[in-house]
């Protein structure tokens, strides 16, 4: 029988900043994990509290990687500063497809979100979303495998609530450090957990039935599902034949780069 794979949960309750948590202690290559402290993922950083941005601060970060557009940074606010830490904006595809999706939202138009959303359509938006990522997004993977293997450590990578464009971006570095996928699907199903997810924002008013088939209208785009990665996963092996040739090939992140980002990141030594 498998045994659920362990996925530390060594991080801060943190007061505005959701889904924070240090990738320290996961399984890769060679018997190896990866070092505490030098690779962290989280939601935005625009509502970090004072102390939120202290304990931030403490860190050591090089580099923060914000993979939000600018319609994610309009409606959230840019990240908090943080003295000395390099921001590196790097948008990638938004679940959502942007502002117009989040305009016809706030209209409150159920008749358009059905026809969007409703039997599985939400869950299917989200699946070839990953799959887009994975596939169009190529350039940006690679810049962050290449900044990491070079100089960008440690690292902070966000989104907006930490759960997929995060999640694919951690799922790539991981995969490049050895990790097994159903660790990397471990780790991306903990942005379930109710104290990380992130925070649909409501009016005090929208308590109405209409309102709450809205909410279960959304439900899917704000969960992390495991059938989401895997339509990253199966993209990857459909395209590519393999994840070393889509590190390869699709991302240009050659063998001897993967082992300057594993000197990097990993433990010296199998533990």
């Amino acid at each position: 029988m498998t045994q659920t794979p362990h996925v530390p949960s060594t991080e801060p309750e943190l007061a505005g900043v959701r889904n924070f948590r240090d990738l320290g202690g996961l399984p890769a290559a060679d018997g190896r994990r990866v070092r505490h402290g030098v690779l962290f993922r989280s939601g935005h950083l625009a509502h970090a509290t004072e102390e939120d941005a202290r304990f931030l601060g403490s860190l050591g970060l090089h580099t923060v990687f914000d993979f939000r557009n600018d319609a994610d940074i309009a409606l959230d606010g840019p990240d908090v500063v943080l003295t000395g830490v390099r921001n590196v904006n790097l948008p990638l595809n938004d679940p959502a497809h942007g502002a117009e999706f989040w305009d016809m939202v706030r209209a409150r138009n159920l008749t358009q979100l059905r026809t969007v959303l409703a039997d599985g359509k939400a869950a299917d938006r989200m699946a070839e979303t990953y799959r887009e990522v994975v596939r169009g997004r190529k350039a940006e993977l690679g810049h962050v495998l290449h900044a990491l293997a070079e100089d960008s450590v440690p690292a902070l990578m966000h989104c907006a609530a930490g759960k997929d464009r995060a999640g694919l971006s951690v799922a790539v570095t991981l995969l490049a450090l050895g990790t097994e996928r159903d660790v990397i699907e471990a780790d991306y199903l903990e942005s379930n957990a109710l104290h990380r997810r992130y925070r649909m924002r409501r009016a005090p008013e929208t308590t109405g039935p209409e309102d709450r088939e809205i909410a279960q209208l959304l439900s899917p785009m704000f969960e992390a599902r495991a059938e989401y990665l895997r339509a990253a996963f199966d993209e990857i092996d459909a395209t590519w034949g393999s994840a070393d040739r889509y590190l390869t090939d699709g991302l240009g992140f050659a063998p001897a780069a993967r082992e300057r980002l594993r000197e990097r990141l990993l433990t010296d030594r199998p533990l």
